[in-house]
């Protein structure tokens, strides 16, 4: 059960579970890389939906898609694909199912030479980016540093992993601490951060 908290992020809902996603793990620094990976996997799910629409159907996407298991995601073929879509548990795009499975393959690839953290963390040189938004208007949606991540994914293989997506993934597994300074999250990530 989350604590109680005074202010939040304005993107938060009063739903139990959009608040404890918020408290207890947007914006923590995950270096895991199958924690990683799922992460990646749902975002590309949530492209141009609610991201609490993903999380009520997290439990979903991990049964459909074996935990996220990258060496088993990266071997679905029609077979596994028209049974996805017929999952009525999960987000029923063809695109974005065989997205995740194009990038199960192209993480596998990537980690031939370097962890996905590894290769995450160095676009921040290994430390975290420390925000100070106090108006969640200023808080943006792609950023410089966001577009090289998207490049790069996409160059590695990647796809369905815009700038807009990217940026939502470094705030999510905290390459980028965006709650904002009245919330009580901000300075407890960056305490994470620091330790990380």
């Amino acid at each position: 059960m989350s604590a109680p908290r005074t202010v939040e992020c304005a993107w938060t809902t009063s739903d139990p579970l959009y608040i404890a996603y918020h408290d207890e793990e947007w914006g923590v620094p995950k270096t895991d890389d199958a924690a990683l990976f799922e992460k990646l996997c749902l975002e590309v799910f949530q492209a141009g939906l609610s991201w609490l629409t993903v999380l009520r159907k997290r439990e979903a996407f991990n049964a459909a898609f074996d935990g996220f298991d990258a060496e088993t995601v990266a071997c679905y073929g029609p077979e596994k694909i028209d049974a996805l879509m017929a999952e009525p548990g999960i987000i029923r795009n063809r695109r974005k199912i065989e997205a995740v499975i194009n990038n199960a393959g192209a993480y596998l690839r990537l980690r031939e030479t370097a962890t996905l953290a590894d290769f995450l963390w160095d676009f921040v040189d290994g430390e975290a980016i420390q925000n100070r938004f106090t108006d969640p208007a200023n808080v943006p949606a792609v950023t410089p540093l966001s577009e090289r991540l998207s490049r790069a994914l996409r160059e590695r293989g990647f796809r369905f992993t815009g700038p807009t997506l990217a940026y939502a993934y470094m705030q999510s597994i905290g390459m980028v601490n965006d709650h904002l300074v009245t919330c009580p999250r901000h300075d407890a990530c960056a305490r994470l951060a620091k330790v990380f």
